[in-house]
């Protein structure tokens, strides 16, 4: 009887305490407002990330993709409230390339560059792209052939965006771009022109119940 009267008397405060970690949540509307949401909280655990239509095909993906910005979800457990919330929704630029990197770090920018050269006249020749790229591109995407995946501006340096998004290449087409600064020279070939993709962030915020 005593421990049963002990749990009445603390349920209001375990409701009162999630409900006011619902109001923060619910009062959450931007990426700025959440990354300082979760600097507030540490060392509990939380995350901002984000999801793409094109990348992610899971069912919580489907979930988050069907809802409006704004919207919550909850999953809870015996022991966790993990809480989902759409920070923001953006139909965003990809496109799909096959890349071969010449660097020149430890040769220099001419022997980069002779060697892509070689590599181009290869491939207009009628070698396989992927199969060139595996064999000479010196980045992590030589193993798969080149294949960046799909990509949007920013995940690359500003010296192959101005190239490859910004310029109409047709595709298959081999084209260059020099990234002097990181001493990178490029083969590339975009696979999928540029396409909107929509993608949704979402603020994680998982909550043990103690």
């Amino acid at each position: 009887m005593k421990h049963l009267f002990t749990l009445l008397f603390l349920l209001p405060i375990i409701s009162f305490a999630q409900s006011g970690l619902e109001e923060q949540l619910d009062s959450i509307s931007t990426p700025e407002q959440a990354k300082t949401f979760l600097k507030e909280n540490k060392p509990k655990k939380g995350k901002l990330f984000t999801f793409n239509k094109a990348k992610h095909k899971t069912r919580l993906a489907d979930e988050l993709f069907s809802m409006a910005k704004g919207g919550k979800k909850v999953i809870r457990t015996d022991f966790k409230n993990t809480f989902y919330k759409v920070i923001d929704k953006a139909d965003v630029n990809y496109a799909k390339f096959r890349i071969i990197e010449f660097k020149a770090a430890n040769t220099s920018d001419d022997d980069a560059i002779s060697r892509r050269k070689k590599v181009l006249s290869q491939y207009i020749q009628g070698y396989r792209f992927k199969d060139l790229a595996k064999h000479n591109s010196e980045g992590i995407t030589a193993k798969m052939g080149g294949d960046t995946g799909w990509i949007k501006e920013g995940e690359m340096s500003e010296a192959f965006d101005a190239i490859a998004f910004k310029e109409n290449h047709p595709v298959d087409e081999a084209f260059m771009a020099d990234d002097t600064e990181h001493k990178i020279y490029y083969l590339i070939v975009k696979t999928e022109p540029v396409t909107l993709i929509e993608e949704v962030t979402v603020l994680k915020f998982t909550e043990a119940i103690e």
